[in-house]
């Protein structure tokens, strides 16, 4: 009887001990062993552009997972899959690996599965051991390759950006902003990953619903508010010149908003969502045409005559010419100094000018003696001093800087030889060691369209705006409105650009065509502003097409984008109808009549 009782005793204690005292032990270490637990992937937040219109939101869409397992098992349960997910035996071999990389984590198989696809493996539950199928947000681009360079677009993070501090708080499987906005932007539009159980046997099947019970909500991630111009990107989109490359931006002259980032070709974001097909990465990687290049922000370009204005600008900060100032010699169709002679793109000349003409006729001589009256030496630090050589500071990832040189000794540094003094003729009209992106000329031209200054270029909207960070040229408003006359000239009767001109708006810029080795033909220019006749300019648009065909330049093929473009842009702002033929050298070649045109 005793040896009973102490058994007992020993039973009860044991009893009491296992099933109070470390119940709530047992009870976690059973759900560890029944219950996975589930990443939910917030919805990325929702792009609107200046009037509200949504640029980039998230639609629902279905995805696969598979949980930890051996590789055998992953692979077994991939070949299994692919009937109905269409994976490729690349995708399979790629997703093992991933699988081998990390098994701590569910591996995402796709995250754009169709219904037809989860419903068939949703019927099949029992072959596929180990699998997750759940609902997500999937992101989506209205526009589509409209929008390709300033939205970028987002994929699965990899391993070397898990490395990095960047994303420190991440893990795999997650969709992150790889290119654009969505990648300045990611700390923002990512939001908050919620929790999610769900049941699974001893073999790792999930029992019971796919869906699981949610432990914590997900956190969408923030809105932004954009200064970009969702239709006029479109509209850009659809006149840039068809197979050509190139680069469109607009800015907004009141506050330097980016109105449109273009750049062509382009990419449509949305193949990306969901993860891309190697084949068509591949595709994209191969063209020669290189359609992930943003040319408008990495792109880098001699700006030609488009630059003329800053040596202008230059010239009369330092008081060495006047707004009406002639130059000593006259243009004859050349001019020589130091034993090298430069010519002009007019070979009979243009004879005398004043500034104003000189920027109007785009006269080589005229700029090789101001540049000379500078001097290389001068040019060249009041060139850096206004910043042509760094970059604009847009909210975009990887803009490039310009290149210019930052003193003579540059020359040294890069080529090895101390420059010549006429080295200056060639910088003075855009040529020679100057290359800059087209949101650079676009800026330049900004604060030529203002007082002088020029803010910061951004996309996101913000409340915030320091002027003491703003771009500056220290002109008076007299010497800007001979710049601003010079250009008014391009597009008036006799200039290069007059017919690009517009009924209803007062649209004046600069022409360039740039030579660049290596190349079959040269690159066009138009760098320019618009706005109400009588009033202030309201839109600076820089356009540059790449290679045009021999004999057009930017006058025939830049200025028509850029012209129609503002068009679009100020109808739409003052509420006027849109019309298909705008400007004045539509009007002539469709036989409609133009009074408003000026002739004289």
């Amino acid at each position: 009887m005793l040896v009973l009782v102490v058994l007992m005793g020993i039973l009860v204690i044991s009893f009491f001990r296992a099933q109070v005292v470390r119940g709530s032990s047992w009870a976690l270490q059973s759900d560890s062993n029944r219950l996975r637990v589930l990443p939910v992937p917030p919805p990325r937040g929702t792009v609107f552009d200046r009037y509200g219109e949504i640029i980039a939101d998230n639609v629902p869409s279905y995805s696969v997972s598979l949980f930890p397992a051996p590789s055998d098992s992953i692979r077994a349960t991939l070949e299994r899959l692919s009937p109905f997910l269409e994976l490729d035996p690349q995708r399979v071999e790629a997703l093992v690996e991933e699988a081998a990389s990390n098994r701590r984590h569910p591996l995402l198989v796709t995250d754009n599965a169709d219904y037809d696809a989860i419903a068939q493996v949703e019927e099949r539950r029992a072959e596929f051991p180990g699998v997750f199928l759940e609902m997500r947000p999937r992101r989506r681009y209205l526009a589509g390759p409209a929008v390709g360079h300033a939205l970028g677009y987002v994929g699965e993070v990899s391993a070397a950006e898990l490395e990095s501090p960047l994303f420190e708080a991440y893990e795999q499987g997650m969709i992150v902003g790889k290119e654009g906005l969505e990648r300045q932007y990611e700390s923002l539009l990512q939001g908050t990953q919620g929790v999610r159980y769900v049941e699974v046997d001893a073999v790792g099947r999930v029992v019971g619903s796919f869906e699981g019970q949610a432990a914590a909500s997900a956190i969408p991630g923030e809105e932004l508010y954009l200064n970009l111009d969702l239709a006029l990107m479109e509209y850009i989109h659809q006149i840039f010149p068809d197979s050509m490359r190139g680069a469109v931006v607009a800015l907004n002259a009141e506050d330097g908003g980016v109105l449109a980032l273009y750049s062509a070709p382009t990419f449509d974001p949305n193949d990306f969502v969901g993860g891309i097909s190697r084949s068509l990465w591949e595709e994209l990687n191969r063209d020669l045409s290189r359609p992930l290049y943003n040319r408008a922000a990495v792109g880098r370009y001699p700006p030609a005559s488009t630059w003329k204005l800053a040596t202008a600008a230059i010239g009369l900060e330092l008081d060495l010419v006047e707004p009406d100032g002639i130059m000593p010699t006259a243009c004859y169709g050349s001019y020589t100094f130091q034993g090298v002679t430069r010519r002009c793109w007019r070979p009979e000349g243009h004879g005398h000018l004043d500034l104003a003409g000189a920027v109007a006729h785009s006269c080589n001589v005229w700029f090789y003696q101001l540049g000379l009256r500078i001097g290389l030496e001068r040019l060249v630090a009041e060139g850096s001093r206004l910043g042509f050589g760094e970059a604009c500071g847009v909210d975009l990832p990887r803009e490039m800087p310009g290149r210019f040189p930052d003193s003579l000794d540059w020359w040294q540094r890069v080529f090895d030889y101390r420059p010549f003094e006429n080295e200056v003729m060639t910088l003075s009209i855009g040529q020679g060691p100057n290359d800059q992106t087209p949101l650079k000329m676009a800026q330049f031209y900004l604060a030529l369209a203002r007082d002088g200054s020029a803010p910061r270029p951004q996309l996101i909207r913000s409340p915030d705006h320091d002027p003491e960070t703003d771009w500056r040229l220290d002109l008076g408003e007299r010497s800007l409105e001979a710049l601003r006359e010079g250009l008014r000239q391009v597009t008036s009767p006799g200039g290069t650009a007059h017919l690009s001109s517009l009924e209803h708006w007062d649209f004046i810029g600069k022409t360039g065509t740039a030579q660049r080795a290596q190349q079959d033909g040269p690159d066009a220019w138009f760098v320019g502003m618009a706005g109400p006749w009588g009033g202030d300019p309201e839109i600076v648009l820089a356009v540059l097409v790449e290679e045009v065909a021999p004999g057009e330049g930017g006058s025939s093929v830049a200025a028509p984008v850029a012209a129609k473009a503002a068009d679009f842009h100020l109808r739409r702002k003052y509420g006027m109808p849109l019309d298909t033929i705008q400007t004045l050298g539509e009007h002539l070649r469709a036989g409609v009549p133009a009074p408003w045109a000026r002739w004289e």
